[in-house]
């Protein structure tokens, strides 16, 4: 039960996490775009440090089924599939789900099942399970709708994960270009949320390496922080290939990236 009598209550966090969504400068992606990138994201991702702390982190007693919504290239979905009876395997691109697919094929994994749906279809056929996931998937037009969509499936236990800071490039990239930033609403905004719908939630942190803009040309790197941010003009692309050359393909201090693991119980 929400607060009362207090001016808390008076905020009213789902509305401004849209209006917040709606002035980001970082755009939500399509389906095709990641269809485009799912040939290369599972070796990115399979390994690394987040995974292990997210997998981690859940509590699998007297859980059968779990659903990963936004599964991409089955990150989670395939490493918790020995775990647990059944798995469900969400994502609206296609060309992740022929990854976990194929993946299933080549490992004998035989109790995963794949759901071509986003967040914004119609989630009557998508079952209940004990446990529900949405690891860094729950970038959404309206936060509240997606919480009690995500919220409806789950039997048990709910876990989620979501940016520290509303960014997806390094400050010190944005630095090098001339234009104002305005963030996503990062996870201060979804707690909030939680807290005035009555769900009183668990946070803790992953901090893990964030290799996303290594490069091996100007070019290369010019066009992942284009697909992060957008559109950029030729001087941009210009002070951006000056910046890679001179400076960043030099840096040996790993960056970070920080995800707030946000959890609780039905």
């Amino acid at each position: 039960m929400a607060l009362v009598n207090t001016n808390l209550n008076e905020i009213d966090f789902s509305e401004l996490y849209i209006k917040q969504m709606k002035l980001s400068t970082f755009k939500n992606k399509s389906s095709d775009d990641w269809n485009k990138k799912a040939k290369n994201m599972r070796m990115n991702v399979e390994n690394s440090i987040y995974t292990k702390e997210f997998i981690g982190k859940i509590d699998f007693s007297d859980a059968k089924s779990i659903l990963d919504i936004g599964c991409g290239p089955g990150t989670i979905a395939l490493k918790v599939a020995s775990k647990v009876e059944d798995v469900y395997a969400l994502d609206y691109s296609t060309s992740m789900l022929e990854c976990v697919e194929n993946i299933c094929k080549n490992t004998d994994i035989t109790n995963v099942k794949t759901i071509n749906a986003s967040w914004y279809d119609n989630w009557d056929n998508v079952p209940n399970t004990d446990i529900v996931v949405a690891s860094r998937s729950i970038e959404v037009r309206d936060i509240k709708e997606a919480i009690l969509k995500l919220n409806s499936k789950a039997n048990k236990r709910v876990y989620l994960t979501t940016k520290v800071g509303g960014s997806f490039i390094d400050k010190q990239i944005l630095d090098q270009l001339k234009r104002e930033i305005y963030p996503r609403p990062d996870y201060i905004y979804l707690l909030n949320v939680l807290h005035n719908m009555g769900i009183y939630a668990k946070v803790d942190f992953i901090k893990s390496e964030n290799n996303k803009f290594n490069s091996f040309s100007a070019e290369e790197f010019i066009e992942k922080v284009s697909w992060s941010l957008g559109e950029l003009n030729l001087e941009e692309r210009d002070i951006l290939k000056n910046y890679f050359e001179v400076t960043y393909k030099f840096q040996n201090n790993p960056n970070y990236i920080v995800w707030a693991f946000i959890s609780w119980e039905k």
